[in-house]
């Protein structure tokens, strides 16, 4: 959602609201295209900031419109940006303001690790599973962190720049029935690994 422009300087209040509760030196400002408010803070600091931001700060940002995680391994031109392997995104949404702003959360190593924020908004939940199953980032304190979008069995993740992209980098694809009784037994829904107990041994449940 862009900000109307009358609703602009409304919008830009939040980056001095978060100075003045956290201290200036919290953040790091990136300008951007679409005039959203962007905001690098550090590991350590995002879970704090995001809480006052859905929580604490007068007409709060109550949604959590997006999540998302960016691979900078291949990036060349950071220009006034923190340095990083990996990049989490949080886009945020408040209808008190009409306005959005977004949070971006600077990780390195190749084991990148992240706080939860699942129990300050229920819904990222699965945004942090697709990010964990795409990028590899783990989320500590994710109640139930696994893949959403490839098969359990997969190696690998997919959305990294080092994750094999083309035929010529991996060898041919054999899929013997000895493989694929595995894989289909992968794919078999148990209710308990997603939190869901039978009540008794006729339960039925259905798996979309």
């Amino acid at each position: 959602m862009l900000a109307d422009p009358a609703d602009q300087d409304v919008s830009l209040t939040v980056v001095g609201e978060l100075e003045k509760h956290f201290g200036e030196k919290v953040f790091v400002s990136q300008p951007t295209s679409d005039a959203i408010p962007t905001l690098w803070v550090t590991p350590t600091m995002a879970h704090g900031v995001l809480d006052y931001l859905r929580t604490e700060i007068t007409r709060p940002y109550r949604t959590l419109f997006d999540l998302t995680a960016i691979d900078e391994g291949q990036r060349f031109h950071r220009q006034d940006q923190p340095a990083s392997d990996f990049t989490v995104v949080y886009h945020l949404l408040s209808y008190e303001r009409n306005a959005d702003v977004r949070i971006k959360v600077p990780l390195t190593g190749g084991a990148p690790t992240l706080t939860t924020v699942t129990d300050i908004w229920p819904a990222a939940n699965w945004y942090e599973c697709e990010v964990w199953d795409m990028f590899g980032i783990t989320f500590d304190g994710h109640p139930h962190l696994r893949r959403i979008l490839m098969p359990p069995t997969w190696k690998g993740h997919p959305l990294r720049k080092d994750h094999p992209a083309r035929a010529t980098e991996a060898g041919p694809f054999e899929l013997s029935k000895a493989r694929e009784d595995v894989e289909q037994e992968a794919l078999r829904f148990r209710p308990e690994q997603w939190g869901l107990r039978r009540r008794s041994e006729t339960d039925e449940f259905m798996f979309l």
